[in-house]
């Protein structure tokens, strides 16, 4: 039986590998007959083509196709990171109101959840792209519900802090205090398992937070100089600006991941014994309190899981940005693989980038959920 069992894997290794072979060698024998190059060194040749958003990184046409594929992973990358955290928080809330004794804000949140979670998000995007573009003025008529700050179909314009070198000691005075947070709070908790004496953490860790980057501020003598976006031409030209494009895409993630996320909250709280919930009134604990400290711990083993899907599909579904011309990672690659021929490289590096992502999100995920399951009695 041993020997029949590795000799039927040993003739689907076979099979897979004659296949591979097959595939990779058609492949290559047709790109020959065309004439078309392999490889991937268009990757150092110029672009040859302008990208509207580049937020970290300078970018022209003169620029390499390295260069622009680095710009569309950083612009996956900004919307994923910030489309995450928002979609997070407005999910946990809109799960947290579903469960409210408050009969108008449950049954808002219900009709949240069921309408988004139907509508395809490709949907969802045309129509938040329509409402911005078509419903919003022109520059010229542009809004300005404060001073500095325009809303037109152009974008959102606002002023930014201009660069100053004390910036980059307030950014590493408030690491330092994020650190040292995290440090006070693995204490706190070591202490009170210890002596059963309470120790107020998050105060400490918001004083350090913030305060370490205030002190550096103070003493850098308060660099609070303003770039202010001004109306030159048809645009605006400096301070920031954050395009129709960008907050399409951010807001239709965003709203869309939270109905899902709000549906796990609701079953992961409703999963917790009910009885957790009266001990915690027993003992005095308003409802507030007993869903933070009681109950959310206990739930977040059962939310986890699947959180960590919704994460995944949102940087998954980023990918739609080519709708609206958001130049994201994909939209860049096709403009490169339209210009140079090279479907294949370019949807490799496509597949290998969100591989990548998401490999890392779940190992991430896994290991946070690794670090809150129960641990069993050793024998």
């Amino acid at each position: 039986m041993r020997a029949r069992a590795v000799a039927a894997q040993l003739a689907l290794l076979a099979a897979v590998a004659f296949v591979v072979w097959y595939l990779a060698s058609n492949t290559v024998a047709n790109l020959e007959a065309r004439r078309i190059a392999s490889g991937f060194g268009f990757l150092a040749r110029e672009a040859g083509f302008e990208i509207g958003e580049s937020p970290f990184l300078s970018y022209g046409a003169a620029d390499s196709y390295a260069r622009a594929i680095l710009i569309g992973l950083i612009n996956t990358f900004r919307v994923a990171l910030i489309g995450v955290v928002l979609a997070t928080v407005l999910g946990t809330l809109l799960g947290l109101a579903r469960l409210s004794r408050n009969w108008l804000l449950a049954k808002f949140a219900a009709g949240y959840v069921e309408l988004l979670r139907n509508v395809p998000l490709l949907v969802q995007l045309f129509f938040l792209y329509a409402v911005i573009t078509e419903n919003l003025p022109g520059p010229r008529a542009a809004l300005s519900p404060l001073p500095g700050v325009f809303l037109s179909n152009r974008g959102f314009a606002f002023p930014v802090l201009q660069p100053h070198a004390a910036h980059a000691w307030i950014g590493v005075a408030l690491l330092a205090g994020m650190v040292l947070a995290w440090l006070v709070a693995r204490w706190a908790r070591r202490r009170q398992a210890l002596t059963g004496q309470p120790f107020p953490a998050f105060a400490a860790g918001a004083a350090l937070v913030l305060g370490l980057p205030l002190v550096v501020f103070l003493a850098a003598g308060a660099p609070l100089a303003l770039a202010r976006p001004s109306l030159q031409g048809f645009n605006f030209t400096g301070g920031a600006v954050l395009s129709p494009e960008f907050a399409t895409l951010l807001g239709g993630l965003t709203l869309y991941t939270a109905a899902f996320i709000a549906e796990i909250v609701r079953a992961g709280v409703q999963a917790v014994d009910r009885g957790q919930f009266e001990a915690a009134y027993s003992l005095g604990l308003p409802r507030p309190r007993t869903m933070r400290l009681v109950i959310l711990p206990q739930a977040l083993r059962v939310i986890i899981p699947p959180l960590t899907s919704q994460y995944l599909n949102l940087t998954k579904n980023s990918s739609l940005a080519v709708a609206i011309g958001y130049p994201d990672l994909v939209s860049i690659a096709n403009t490169t693989m339209n210009q140079t021929g090279q479907a294949i490289e370019g949807i490799a590096i496509i597949m290998a980038v969100y591989l990548s992502i998401s490999l890392s999100i779940s190992v991430l995920m896994n290991w946070y959920n690794k670090r809150i399951a129960l641990k069993g009695a050793r024998a």
